[in-house]
């Protein structure tokens, strides 16, 4: 850039200086001396001869400053201009470099991460596009049809483990095989099992024992019958009845001393009547007519409303434990060697109840509707015991269920039997 050059008064005059061997101008420090120096110019000669001759050498003092001043004012000027036409220069110099440097840097950015063509897309789209190395190596990798893929192979390790009985869990849950873990356990359940079979084998041995020795025991029958005394005596005393030994005793019918037991029922309820029921216990077989008879000949013979025969187990009728009624009369059954009181009682409160209905003295006070009904539920929740002991067969896994549904029945018929006794007491 170029600038004007100030404008300098143009003075006309001439500095003459004598020839010396030392220079006229010397500069020592801060201080110049001028020696033998001399100004020709008619103007300035005349203007500063004008002047006071005191004021001569300070003016002249004054004009050599002020012209060393201008003249370095001058140079200062020039020396400016050419640093701002440097500059400008390096600026200009700068901006085609830097221009070039952006062409460069845009060429390179467009070359490396260029849409069309760059080097980073062009990498991205190789390895994440869609037929790219990542998509094919996944794809390789759980490909369900290899068998080398990572599926295949997670594949066919669960076959291995999981599948088929040749597998690794079917081995290990296998009891049969001699290192699976349930073999072990296997075994230890065939122990406990034959452990409880041969229990089980010994107890049977040991009842049939007994039950052996007290058939050849001439005294079986007096034992029995002592057993059931003590436990028809606590049902009598529980009931305000009255019970009587009689198996030695004739009865009406002459000598006949059939009858082993009566029971005289409670007068209060009984309407004041002398109600009888007739027990016999019987730990002998016999066919069902001669036990009809003899039951008949019982009550005939100790003059009973209602009868009730006791059976063991081993000379019980078919189908009639824990207690049933035919025709007309109360079957039961007692073991010796495990009695259960609750059947008993059972079984001596339907016979009581059976001699109840028998009353046709205060018909008027009776329903007998409902007594009928109470023996036909009565009879109902018998054939239901009968149907369950059928399934004692299997007693290895059903004896708990058949036990607590004989339990529930034997309250049901006791239920009922009550119903049917509150139906047939006298009226207060």
């Amino acid at each position: 850039m170029s600038q004007a050059a100030p404008k300098v008064a143009v003075m006309e005059a001439r500095i003459v200086s004598f020839p010396s061997a030392q220079p006229a101008v010397r500069v020592a420090g801060d201080r110049i001396d001028v020696e033998r120096l001399q100004l020709t110019d008619g103007t300035l000669a005349a203007w500063l001869g004008a002047q006071p001759m005191d004021d001569h050498a300070i003016l002249v003092e004054r004009a050599l400053r002020i012209g060393l001043t201008a003249l370095q004012s001058v140079g200062v000027t020039l020396n400016v201009d050419a640093v701002r036409a440097e500059f400008d220069r390096f600026a200009d110099q700068s901006r085609a470099a830097n221009e070039q440097a952006a062409a460069a840097l845009e060429q390179v950015l467009r070359a490396n991460f260029g849409d069309d063509g760059g080097r980073l897309p062009r990498t991205l789209e190789a390895f994440l596009g869609d037929r790219g190395k990542l998509r094919s190596m996944v794809d390789e990798l759980f490909d369900p049809r290899r068998r080398d893929s990572a599926i295949g192979r997670i594949g066919t390790m669960l076959e291995t483990y999981f599948d088929g009985d040749g597998s690794r869990l079917a081995q290990l849950l296998d009891p049969t095989r001699m290192n699976s873990p349930l073999h072990q356990f296997r075994m230890e359940v065939d122990n406990g099992f034959k452990a409880l079979h041969e229990k089980l084998v010994a107890i049977e041995a040991a009842q049939a024992a007994r039950a052996g020795e007290r058939s050849r025991s001439a005294a079986k029958g007096a034992d029995f019958e002592d057993l059931l005394e003590g436990m028809l005596g606590d049902i009598a005393r529980g009931a305000n009845d009255l019970l009587e030994r009689t198996g030695t005793d004739a009865g009406d019918a002459g000598r006949s001393k059939k009858g082993d037991f009566v029971l005289t029922l409670d007068p209060d309820l009984a309407r004041g009547c002398d109600l009888r029921v007739v027990i016999e216990a019987k730990d002998r077989r016999m066919s069902g007519r001669e036990m009809r008879d003899e039951l008949r000949a019982a009550k005939t013979n100790r003059d009973a409303a209602a009868a009730l025969v006791v059976f063991t187990p081993e000379h019980a009728p078919t189908g009639i434990a824990p207690f049933d009624i035919r025709a007309g009369d109360v079957y039961a059954v007692i073991d010796p060697a495990d009695p259960d009181p609750a059947t008993l009682l059972a079984a001596v409160r339907l016979a009581r109840l059976l001699a109840l209905a028998t009353l046709r003295e205060s018909e008027a006070e009776v329903d007998l509707g409902e007594v009928q009904a109470s023996l036909t539920a009565i009879r109902e929740a018998l054939e239901a015991i009968r149907s369950l002991k059928v399934q004692l067969s299997n007693i290895g896994s059903t004896s708990a269920a058949v036990s607590a549904g004989l339990d529930k029945l034997r309250e049901a018929v006791l239920a009922w039997i009550s119903r049917a006794e509150r139906e047939l007491a006298p009226t207060r």
